[in-house]
Formats: structure tokens, sequence, C-alpha cells
């Protein structure tokens, strides 16, 4: 069976990564890039609307 992911893209360094929606936090709370430390709502990292959905949904 395949893990759900949620695609992830810092705003500020552009990096780009996928995470299981259950190791996140809340789309309302503070998130920090593992690569340049940026800090910014979860909402901002989700790289889709489909991805923030999966994360609302299963996180």
């Amino acid at each position: 069976m395949d893990e759900t992911t949620v695609q992830l893209l810092c705003p500020e360094c552009a990096k780009n990564w996928q995470v299981p929606p259950g190791e996140l936090p809340e789309p309302s709370k503070p998130f920090h890039c593992p690569n340049c430390h940026a800090s910014r709502r979860m909402s901002e990292f989700t790289r889709t609307e489909r991805d923030l959905r999966t994360l609302k949904q299963l996180g």
C-alpha cells in the first residue's frame, strides 16, 4: 500500500520535499523549513491546493 504524502515547497529557498501528513502540524500552526529555517504557517509550505486539502483531511 502506498503511503499518502504532502508535497512541500519552501517559499524562501525553494526546497521541495514530501512528508506524510500525520508528521506535520495543523495548517495554521508555525512550521520551519529544514533547509533554510524560514518560519511561516504550515499552509504556506504546501505545494498545491490538493496538498493543502490532504493535510487538512489526514493531518
